[in-house]
């Protein structure tokens, strides 16, 4: 896993900043007690490891990479020290509400705490680029530790040859284009721990599918082992793993299309989409999201713009997966073509509107998701009342206020939270 700034607030921060490092999820039992100079061991490594990985990708070694053991305790205040430093609590709390408002997450929930403790339950090591420092966890098994020392070099090796700081930086105006180069970054990272293990036996991921799909699927957590994570919701487990199963599975893809050339194609050419990550396809074409233009609530007055970005294929597949099962999240979010949300907020009287909109590649598909979207606010509120209806229209009221869901061509959107019933439905 590499430590990445928080960009604002924990919802990125799931995604961005120290995620796990999904090596410690394969292993399962608690390591066996050693010394702190028995762990330290690992890193006599370091020089084969990274001998290794520069034949593997052609990234060249520019100087050495200063390491250290690191205690839970200094993970979980290495977390709380860099929300503090790079997002307020304003941000915080915009993000926590678009959780909410969407229904990824219960409205009792508490973001910054249950991501600082998930992150921490899940880390085996990690690579703090601003400290250019690696850094492995001291109750990281030992059956583990080399794959999660080989991972984080791998991180070590491509800032050194593409900046990682910078490559950040430079994806942060799209939250669907940031969780993409996270997902360069963890796959790529990923995907050169799996082939140096594979080659250890006398393998390769580029010649064996199998190998690729085995070492892919060993990284989802197993059952009962991360009592956090498994307690988290859909939206955190989803989009802490991604990055590193889907990444891999992107970073293979590239490859086997350019070969060393790929490491630094993904940093050169960035994907702009999780939809690009998922349907590689996609990105060697060159397909952009589009940007759709967001619903205006009938009334301003009085409400400031609190938070707004986009929300990209990975988003859809979770929010219909969580309401509307597997099945119809692999049908539908395929056909995503762009999204955007925005959230209003008034102080006095207290409300919040959700102003979002979606964005699909062919009229039917656009109707079947207004459909199920229509399914899918009667189940994430306790209450839902329809007041009108039409084949291209639906108003009425929801927990939090009225609503109005809307079809166009191919564009689906809606206003959520009004404080009155929405204009005539036609």
């Amino acid at each position: 896993m590499i430590a990445a700034p928080l960009a604002r607030g924990l919802r990125r921060a799931a995604r961005m900043a120290c995620a796990m490092a999904l090596v410690c999820l394969a292993a399962g039992l608690a390591p066996a007690q050693e010394t702190r100079d028995e762990s330290r061991q690992i890193f006599h490594a370091i020089g084969e490891v990274l001998g290794e990985l520069t034949k593997i990708s052609g990234m060249k070694m520019r100087h050495p990479v200063p390491y250290d053991l690191i205690s839970r305790d200094k993970v979980k205040e290495f977390l709380q020290k860099r929300v503090k430093e790079v997002t307020s609590p304003e941000e915080l709390r915009a993000e926590e509400l678009t959780l909410k408002k969407f229904g990824l997450v219960p409205a009792d929930f508490d973001l910054k705490k249950n991501t600082v403790d998930l992150l921490t339950e899940q880390a085996a090591a990690f690579y703090d680029y601003n400290k250019k420092r690696l850094y492995i966890t001291d109750w990281t098994p030992s059956d583990t530790r080399e794959a999660a020392l080989v991972h984080e070099l791998a991180h070590a090796l491509a800032d050194q040859n593409y900046h990682l700081d910078k490559y950040i930086k430079q994806g942060q105006k799209s939250d669907d284009g940031a969780t993409a180069r996270m997902a360069v970054m963890e796959g790529q990272a990923t995907w050169l721990m799996s082939e140096y293990l594979a080659r250890q036996m006398g393998q390769s991921l580029a010649t064996s599918p199998t190998l690729l799909e085995m070492m892919s699927r060993s990284m989802d957590p197993a059952g009962g082992q991360f009592p956090i994570f498994e307690n988290s919701p859909l939206y955190l487990r989803e989009t802490l793993i991604f990055p590193y199963t889907k990444g891999m599975l992107f970073q293979q893809a590239v490859y086997v299309k350019d070969g060393k050339a790929a490491f630094g194609e993904v940093f050169h050419r960035p994907p702009e989409s999780t939809q690009q990550i998922l349907h590689v396809d996609k990105y060697f074409s060159g397909v952009k999201p589009t940007e759709p233009a967001l619903p205006v609530p009938p009334q301003r007055k009085g409400f400031k713009d609190l938070i707004e970005g986009s929300i990209g294929e990975l988003d859809h597949r979770i929010l219909l997966e969580q309401y509307l099962g597997k099945e119809m999240s692999r049908e539908v979010a395929p056909h995503w073509r762009g999204g955007r949300y925005r959230l209003l907020e008034r102080k006095s009287p207290e409300r919040v509107i959700l102003s979002y909109v979606s964005e699909w590649d062919e009229a039917a598909a656009a109707r079947k998701y207004f459909q199920l979207y229509r399914r899918l606010l009667a189940k994430k509120w306790k209450k839902m009342t329809v007041a009108r209806e039409t084949e291209d229209a639906v108003a009425g009221e929801g927990d939090d206020g009225y609503f109005l869901l809307r079809l166009e061509g191919t564009v689906v959107s809606s206003l959520e939270g009004l404080e009155s019933p929405a204009p005539a439905v036609r």
